[in-house]
């Protein structure tokens, strides 16, 4: 059954909106900042400091603040108690699409418990302000003597201001008090700024364990079942279990950690005494600063360490000294890449150190510029609202926009620039609601998108509105749009066509391959290193946004992903099922002329047999070709019919939201593992079916069956001494029209050759 086609609101839509960007080359918008973004301009005001205030308060002191007012907006400084000259250093940014006054008052204010004092202001006609455009140096700040509400000077007191008109492309601008956000406490402001992020600096450390040497367990008359624990932070791992009082184990052990070292290597001797009792044998303690650092396939010479024991005697932990000690190589790799993001894609492929890094190719540039139709996820004084602020990732550089209040349609007009060092890489734009400001809440995540560099052409501005779709237990759900304007800039296209030469991943990754197992293991421990060093910052990346941005949890089962695998799998393979049936239409002469000309051609191409590569190559040319004008047109984006997204039933929703472990009752478990079961068996038959014909292709010469394998070999010998007299144009010539006969002299029953193929033994009959 056709699926129904997809909605409008779920595609790509291809906008214009007013930027500067267009058409530039790389040399000119290097001196054009906020060239892919709409222009915003904003009055700015920064409050510097002020001197000698009059006292206020009976005790002649004064608590000082400033109030910035422009129309109905209103930006508080915070306050200082008892001081005449204090300092702020802070600076507010008035949207000036919003301006609905002509003067600017600068208002300094007394904290008082009831009202507060007066002491004086400053005013500004927004006409006579002056407008500044990067690169132009920052506007000195002046002091002014504060005026009465009469506009008479007053004896003391004066503040030291600037005032300026600008863009967003501003210095000022990230860190600045915005007249959007005016309803968030002055606490608040720092959780809603933009920033940009540097990911940690990741290191596998690779533990071979080679041997220990007389250990001492607690029963000495019994051989130790010894063990080597390693554990780093919260990972952890385990050597085999060798028995002896001098093991030898030759064991690699890999972990995962983060500059700057912030925990040690902790290794562990146990002996297993008893089913799930270790006895501690001994361990020492070290320091990954102190290790080695291996850029290469170079070997690190190894170590003996001698192992501590404690014992608590008398209530103090005291060390006992004895002989034992483990030898051991220990080195932190930096020649891998330390995979923090899904198999199938990564928006950075270069190795730790920094030494082994190639020459960048080109520029990315990101302008972030609106969304619309956002979903409203919270709800603020009895309305609706959201606060969205935009997370993009690329390579080890996070960047976040400001935080835009209580706007379903907000517009951030943010810029942003990356290295690339590699054209088959993705980069990751998601939208969030920002939950700090209610509690500090989850930040809902709203929807992302992801754009692969090599889809894009060079030096091209693609400006479209992305469809934000997330998958909820309900189904599939358009959560509104976002505007974005990319651009991939190369700055040198021999270098780019280079790297389609060179293998993915660094070297060490094909010296010294990680088994599958491993590399899940690493990434899923890498990918907690980076939310939890992340979350940390100020404003944090919480760890929602970054397990969302970094698609945590995509391994695990579900039926959803296993349909869209199932149907991409179809995809690639219809082209060859179509070539497929119209070979057998050629075959059996549906089109009596196609078939003709296949006839003259395979004639020309069996007399001519120098001809076949040259023309198999000049066909794909030639359908590269003609394929060209159907080519993309706009960037990939997110594809429910792809996902399956759009077909999916409840149940299998609830089933890939559920929690792993499941929380759900034995009921529903029984039937999912029952629908499972289902699934897994149709699996299991089709892989049985392809292990069936492949045992048939070995039984031909491993005489499982011998009159087979006799019949078999006969017919090698007889073809081979036929093939040896007979040339081998006339060979194909013959097994071509043999293949392209008439259907007159073709017979419904199966082919002599197929009829024996079935007949061959197959293992299917030793399976229990």
């Amino acid at each position: 059954m056709q699926r129904p086609p997809l909605p409008d609101d779920f595609a790509l839509k291809e906008t214009s909106p007013k930027i500067a960007g267009a058409g530039m080359n790389i040399g000119d918008k290097l001196t054009c900042a906020y060239d892919l973004v709409e222009q915003m301009q904003y009055l700015y005001v920064r409050v510097v400091k002020a001197k000698d205030l009059p006292g206020k308060d009976v005790s002649g002191s004064c608590d000082p603040y400033v109030e910035v007012k422009l129309g109905n907006y209103k930006g508080v400084t915070k306050h200082f108690e008892k001081k005449s000259n204090p300092e702020w250093n802070h600076v507010f940014a008035f949207s000036q699409d919003r301006l609905q006054a002509s003067f600017l008052e600068v208002v300094v204010k007394d904290k008082d418990v009831v009202l507060d004092d007066f002491i004086g202001r400053i005013q500004f006609d927004l006409s006579e302000v002056p407008k500044r455009v990067p690169p132009d140096s920052p506007l000195a700040p002046q002091w002014y003597r504060l005026e009465d509400r009469r506009g008479d000077k007053i004896k003391h007191g004066e503040i030291m201001l600037a005032v300026w008109k600008g863009t967003q492309a501003d210095e000022a601008f990230p860190d600045a008090w915005h007249s959007d956000a005016a309803t968030v406490s002055s606490d608040g402001v720092s959780k809603i700024r933009g920033k940009v992020y540097l990911a940690p600096k990741l290191w596998y450390v690779r533990v071979n364990v080679i041997e220990c040497q007389d250990l001492v367990p607690s029963d000495k008359g019994r051989h130790p079942d010894a063990a080597v624990r390693v554990v780093l932070g919260n990972q952890a791992l385990r050597t085999k279990i060798i028995k002896g009082f001098n093991p030898m184990w030759n064991e690699d052990l890999v972990l995962v950690t983060a500059e700057p070292f912030e925990e040690p290597l902790v290794i562990t001797v146990e002996d297993r005494v008893a089913q799930n009792k270790d006895e501690f044998l001994g361990r020492c303690v070290l320091q990954l600063q102190n290790i080695s650092r291996r850029f290469d396939n170079k070997a690190v010479p190894a170590r003996w360490h001698n192992l501590e024991k404690h014992t608590i005697i008398e209530g103090e932990k005291k060390e006992i000294k004895f002989a034992s000690k483990i030898h051991l190589r220990i080195c932190l790799e930096g020649g891998y890449h330390v995979l923090d993001e899904s198999t199938h894609y990564s928006s950075d492929l270069r190795p730790t150190t920094r030494q082994l890094w190639k020459s960048s190719i080109g520029l990315l540039e990101l302008g972030i510029i609106s969304a619309k139709g956002l979903s409203a996820m919270k709800t603020r004084e009895g309305l609706a609202t959201t606060d969205a602020y935009c997370v993009a990732k690329y390579g080890q550089k996070w960047i976040r926009t400001r935080t835009i209040i209580s706007n379903t349609a907000p517009k951030w007009n943010e810029q942003y620039t990356w290295e690339v060092f590699d054209p088959c890489t993705v980069i990751t734009v998601g939208v969030f609601d920002n939950g700090h400001l209610q509690g500090g809440g989850k930040d809902s995540r709203i929807g992302k998108v992801r754009i692969r560099l090599s889809t894009l052409e060079t030096d091209r501005v693609y400006t479209h509105s992305y469809p934000l779709i997330v998958l909820q237990t309900s189904g599939v759900k358009k959560m509104g749009e976002i505007q974005l304007a990319v651009r991939f800039s190369c700055t040198s296209f021999i270098n780019m066509l280079h790297k389609y030469t060179q293998p993915m991943l660094p070297k060490m990754h094909y010296v010294h391959p990680l088994s599958i197992i491993q590399l899940d293991m690493l990434r899923h421990h890498a990918t907690q290193i980076v939310s939890m060093r992340l979350s940390r910052a100020e404003p944090p990346l919480k760890k929602e946004v970054v397990e969302y941005m970094l698609d945590v949890g995509s391994h695990i089962w579900s039926v959803r992903r296993s349909k869209a695998n199932f149907f991409r799998i179809m995809n690639v393979i219809g082209g060859f099922i179509a070539v497929g049936k119209w070979f057998h239409q050629v075959c059996h002469w549906k089109n009596p002329i196609t078939t003709i000309l296949i006839h003259i051609l395979f004639v020309i191409l069996v007399l001519y047999p120098e001809l076949m590569l040259p023309t198999a190559f000049l066909y794909l040319f030639f359908i590269g070709i003609w394929r060209y004008r159907w080519k993309p047109r706009h960037p990939p984006h997110m594809d429910i019919r792809l996902s399956h997204a759009d077909a999916i039933g409840p149940d299998e929703l609830d089933e890939e939201f559920d929690t792993f472990p499941t929380t759900k009752g034995s009921d529903i478990v029984r039937m999912r593992y029952d629908r499972l079961r289902s699934i897994g068996g149709r699996i299991q038959t089709v892989l049985g079916d392809l292990a069936t014909q492949g045992e048939r292709f070995q039984s031909l010469l491993n005489w499982r069956d011998p009159r087979a394998s006799a019949l078999f070999l006969t017919f090698c010998f007889v073809i081979a001494i036929v093939l040896y007299v007979t040339p081998f144009q006339v060979v194909l010539l013959l097994a071509g029209f043999y293949v392209l006969r008439h259907p007159k002299l073709r017979q419904k029953l199966p082919s002599l050759p197929l009829n024996f193929f079935r007949r061959l033994p197959a293992r299917t009959d030793c399976l229990l």
